[in-house]
């Protein structure tokens, strides 16, 4: 639950405009959380339910946009330490089990984690193809994921906002678009910086994962308000780190 507690009122105000997507339950042993490379349980351990329940994730998504293939997803939280990176990870990994040629993007130009995720170098990727250092395709690291690539973050940046806001970006996800079925990215949180806001406008749908007892609806509340500011397509509230004996579930909420 919510580390505020907040009336009936909070509650609507949080998810007004979004419709309940799944529902998802943590069952993972801590042994078996010792054996996952930082966090890649799609990949060490396919079989256990915190998988299957990433592939829940992404099935929603999915139907989420019948109408429309979406190219593209953001992930983003509220805060920090929620495990948006993590989320933004593992459904990279699942929407590449499944066939599809993936690439996932650290679009955290303040604090980037792909690169100890995947255990890569950073010394390109976003930033150095952005400022027109590299090329997209001379820049992509493959991993031993089948049909997954990753762009880590590359140089930490002054500008980070400016950068995400340039026609580089743009042209980015146009080539991406021509290589890949699907482009994952992982932003640094909505109420730090504007971000997540801005590169929201430009990607097909936003995850905004939420931390259970750490998150108060407060923030939650306000980082939906600046997500739907920024014209975001809100595909889904993911409700994270729900304590192991806890028999409640996780929520996910969709956009209408």
């Amino acid at each position: 639950m919510f580390r505020k507690r907040s009336g009936n009122k909070d509650k609507r105000k949080l998810e007004q405009g979004v419709r309940r997507l799944a529902l998802k339950k943590n069952k993972l042993k801590n042994k078996a959380k010792a054996t996952t490379s930082r966090h890649l349980i799609s990949d060490k351990l396919p079989k256990s339910p915190i998988s299957e329940q990433y592939r829940t994730i992404r099935t929603n998504i999915q139907f989420s946009s019948v109408d429309k293939q979406l190219r593209s997803i953001m992930v983003t939280s509220s805060g920090p330490s929620e495990g948006k990176s993590t989320t933004a990870s593992n459904l990279a990994v699942v929407n590449a089990q499944q066939g599809k040629k993936v690439l996932f993007v650290d679009a955290d130009l303040r604090k980037p984690t792909a690169h100890y995720t995947f255990q890569q170098d950073n010394f390109k990727g976003l930033t150095t193809v952005l400022t027109r250092q590299s090329t997209l395709l001379e820049t992509i690291f493959p991993t031993r994921i089948p049909n997954l690539d990753i762009l880590t973050s590359g140089p930490i940046p002054p500008n980070p906002a400016e950068l995400l806001s340039s026609k580089m970006m743009e042209e980015l996800l146009v080539s991406a678009y021509h290589e890949y079925d699907v482009v994952i990215f992982d932003t640094p949180p909505v109420l730090a910086v504007t971000d997540a806001q801005i590169l929201a406008n430009q990607c097909d749908g936003t995850i905004l994962v939420i931390a259970s007892g750490t998150t108060d609806k407060d923030s939650a509340i306000k980082a939906k308000e600046l997500l739907n500011s920024a014209k975001a397509k809100l595909l889904g509230v993911v409700l994270n780190m729900k304590k192991q004996n806890d028999s409640s579930y996780y929520y996910y909420y969709g956009g209408k």
